[in-house]
């Protein structure tokens, strides 16, 4: 084998170990980013639920009992999110 066809053979090969890093850094992302991903899908849709609620009581003057029932919404609809990313993830 000449010096040229190694230095060939050796380019090739870092190519490919590099679109392999590359690809494993995309579907694999770290403990923290997945706990963190996951725990602001279920506070933000609790947030959000609450102060829909918030705002529906203002207007209507029902005070605690749309803040309540929206929150539960946001509570129900962040656990089907998470569980839902949690599918993906395992995909």
């Amino acid at each position: 084998m000449t010096k040229d066809q190694f230095k060939t053979r050796l380019e090739i090969a870092k190519k490919k170990v590099s679109k392999t890093s590359l690809n494993d850094k995309k579907h694999n992302p770290s403990s923290i980013g997945t706990a963190f991903k996951l725990s602001t899908e279920l506070v933000s849709a609790v947030a959000v639920g609450t102060i829909i609620g918030f705002i529906l009581d203002k207007t209507f003057g029902t005070k605690p009992w749309l803040i309540l029932i929206f929150f539960f919404v946001g509570v129900i609809a962040g656990i089907i999110n998470v569980i839902r990313s949690a599918k993906n993830m395992q995909k």
